[in-house]
Order: structure tokens, then sequence, then C-alpha cells
């Protein structure tokens, strides 16, 4: 309980902000260009269109164009596995009913109907993945603009962040708190 107080009084008595003025000296031009240009959120969302994950490079975000990538080819990769897998209960459902019992499901579904659920059920995650595929690339473009806005989002110097301790000089009470200062303009 003395380490706890200890602690509280030590972080309401020093003062902590949120930047500091050197961070700015760190900026590399294009960055900055970046930042200055008005068009770079739409610039970066037409490169990720064109070629997804340029929008990313563009902004100079390289660690999600393997996510980006990622995302496509497996979804790329299921639907063609699921593609697949259908044509094959199909042509199996197919051949059976032209009398053909040669097929690679013979020993595993001997009723033919059961052809049917399998090559459904191949369908529907051929649909889920198409979706998946879809879903992976409008989200590489919205990630691009929202990734070039948020490049150029201004944090004002003046976010602070300081805890401290009021005295109360009329009935000689004390209170603790915590102050933040944010300046719009």
């Amino acid at each position: 309980m003395k380490n706890l107080a200890f602690l509280i009084i030590i972080c309401f008595s020093l003062n902590t902000y949120a930047q500091i003025e050197t961070d700015s000296l760190y900026i590399s031009l294009r960055k900055q260009r970046l930042i200055d240009d008005p068009l770079t959120p739409s610039k970066a969302a037409f490169y990720s269109s064109v070629i997804p994950g340029l929008g990313q490079v563009y902004t100079r975000r390289y660690w999600m164009v393997p996510i980006i990538y990622g995302g496509l080819g497996a979804s790329a990769y299921y639907y063609n596995f699921n593609n697949k897998e259908m044509n094959k209960y199909r042509t199996a459902y197919k051949r059976r009913l032209s009398g053909y019992f040669d097929d690679e499901y013979i020993d595993i579904i001997p009723e033919t109907e059961k052809l049917l659920e399998g090559m459904k059920f191949h369908r529907r995650y051929k649909d889920f993945s198409f979706m998946f595929l879809i879903g992976t690339y409008v989200l590489n473009i919205i990630d691009a603009n929202v990734g070039a806005h948020l490049l150029q989002f201004n944090v004002s110097e003046d976010l602070s962040f300081s805890p401290y301790i009021e005295s109360d000089y009329f009935d000689y009470s004390q209170s603790a708190g915590i102050k933040f200062k944010i300046k719009l303009d």
C-alpha cells in the first residue's frame, strides 16, 4: 500500500508530453511532400485499385503488402480448390446418371444423390472464397485511402498531458486530477 501511494505521487508530480519538438526533424522530404499534397489519399486509393498494395507502397507502409497479397492469394487458392472439387463432384454425378460407375467416389459415396450435396458444399465455399477475394481487394483500397488520410493528420505540439495536485487555499484541502489540454484551431 505504501508503494502504491508513492507510485501515485510520482505519477502526478511528473509532466508527460505527447510529443517532443525534435520529432519534426526526422520527417523525410518525400514524406513531407505526401503530407502537404491534398490529393495523396485519392492517389493512394487509385494506385491500390490498379495494383493491389501499390497505394501502401506509395505511402511507404511496406509492411501491409504481404498481408494484402496473403489475403488475396489465400482467397484465390481456396476459390480454385473448391471450383475443382465442385467440378469433380458434378462430373461424377453426370457419369453416374449416364450409367458409368467408375468414378473416384464410388467407394466413399455409393449413393448418387449424395454427390449433389458434395457439389453444393463446394459451390457454397467457392462463393465464400470469391466474396473474401473481393472483400480483401476492397479493404486494400480502403486501407490505402485511410492510411494516406492518417498520414496527413496533424497532431499539434500543444497537445499535452500533465497530472497535477491542486490545493484549495480557502479550506486547506487537496485534490488530485488529470488535465488534458487540446487546442483546436
